[in-house]
C-alpha cells in the first residue's frame, strides 16, 4: 500500500479516523490533570509494548526483563501463526493499568510508546519492492475521550516531539522492520516455525536471556565479536537490543552483519546433516520392516501391551 493512500473505509468498530495523513497535518488535541476524562484511557486498556518499551519499564522497575515479561505482560499473536507481540497485563480481574494513580501514571517518564502517541496512530507500511519501510499516522477518537474538545492546535510532528516518541521509534525502527517483513513475506518465511518464534521473541523482548545467549560458549564459537563490541553490548541493554534485531535479521532474512566462523558453521551444518540422515534412515527402516511384517517391538512397547498400556499406582 503506497504512503500516500487516504483509505476512507472505516473497520467496524474501530476508534481510528479511517484516514492516513503525514506529520504536518494539525490536530486539535491535549490531556492534563482536571480534563474531564482524566484516566479514562487508562481504566481499559490495551497496550502493546515495543522491545524498547520493556528496557525502560523494567529499568524503571529495577528487575530483569525476564521478571517483566512473567510479571506485567501477556504474549499475543500478531497474526495466526505468526510472530508474537507484548501487551501489558492490566490489574488483577481488571481491565485497568497497573501503573494508573488518581494522580495520573506512576511512571510517566518511562510510559509505552503506544501511551506517548495516543491520539495517533503510527502506521508503517512496506511496499513489496521496498527495501525502507514507510510511515504515516491516523487519528483515534474514542467517545470519551475530552482531549479533542480542548482549544489547543498542533501538528503531528510538534505533538511526537512534545512527547517524546522520536527517540523510541528511532530506537526501534530495527523492530519494526522485522515485523514488516515477516508480515510481508512469501508463505516459506512468512509461517515461521516453532523454534524461530521462539528465537524472535527471546531476542526482541527478553534482553537480559538474550544477553546470557550472546555471552554463551556456543555463540562464541559461532560468531566473531571483538573484544570492545562485546563488552559493550554486555553493558547496555539498547545496544544489544539494536544487536538482537541485526541477529535476527542474519538468522531470518540471511541479512549477514555479524561475521561467523566459518569452521564452526560447517562442522554444526554437517552434524546437523548427520542427524537429519540417521533420522530418515530409522524411519526407512521401521517402514520397510512394518510392510515385511518383521516389526519387532521394542521392550517399552512389550510392557505396555501386557499392563494394558496403564500405569501402576502400587
Amino acid at each position: 500500500m503506497s504512503s500516500n493512500s487516504q483509505p476512507e473505509v472505516a473497520i467496524p468498530g474501530s476508534p481510528v479516523v479511517p484516514k492516513m495523513v503525514g506529520p504536518d497535518h494539525v490536530i486539535q488535541f491535549s490531556c492534563h490533570k482536571g480534563i474531564g476524562c482524566w484516566n479514562a484511557c487508562c481504566s481499559n486498556i490495551d497496550i502493546s509494548l515495543t522491545p524498547y518499551d520493556i528496557i525502560r519499564l523494567k529499568k524503571r522497575l529495577g528487575i530483569s526483563s525476564t521478571e517483566f515479561l512473567k510479571d506485567y505482560t501477556v504474549p499475543y499473536e500478531m497474526e495466526k501463526d505468526g510472530i508474537a507481540g507484548v501487551k501489558f497485563r492490566p490489574v488483577e480481574n481488571g481491565t485497568a493499568c497497573r501503573f494508573m494513580k488518581p494522580e495520573g501514571c506512576s511512571v510517566y517518564e518511562d510510559r509505552p510508546t503506544a501511551c506517548r502517541y495516543y491520539p495517533v496512530a503510527l502506521l508503517s507500511m512496506r511496499k513489496q519492492d521496498e527495501f525502507t519501510d514507510t510511515e504515516s499516522y491516523a487519528l483515534v477518537k474514542e467517545d470519551h475521550c475530552k482531549g479533542h474538545d480542548e482549544n489547543r492546535r498542533l501538528t503531528i510532528a510538534d505533538y511526537r516531539k512534545e512527547q517524546g516518541v522520536e527517540e523510541y521509534d528511532e530506537l526501534t525502527r530495527g523492530w519494526r522492520q522485522l515485523v514488516l517483513k515477516k508480515k510481508s513475506a512469501g508463505p516459506a518465511v512468512g509461517a515461521p516455525s516453532l523454534k524461530s518464534r521462539q528465537l524472535f521473541f527471546l531476542a526482541c523482548y527478553d534482553v537480559d536471556t538474550f544477553r546470557a545467549f550472546v555471552d554463551s560458549e556456543g555463540f562464541s564459537k559461532l560468531f566473531k565479536l571483538g573484544d570492545e563490541e562485546k563488552a559493550m553490548l554486555m553493558a547496555d541493554d539498547v545496544e544489544m537490543m539494536q544487536f538482537a534485531f541485526r541477529f535476527l535479521k542474519q538468522v531470518l532474512f540471511g541479512e549477514n552483519t555479524i561475521e561467523r566462523d566459518e569452521t564452526e558453521l560447517k562442522q554444526r551444518l554437517e552434524k546437523w546433516r548427520e542427524r537429519q540422515a540417521q533420522i530418515e534412515r530409522e524411519a526407512a527402516e521401521r517402514l520397510a520392516r512394518l510392510e515385511d511384517g518383521m516389526y519387532e517391538a521394542t521392550d517399552e512397547e512389550v510392557e505396555a501391551s501386557e499392563t494394558g498400556g496403564s500405569c501402576s499406582t502400587n
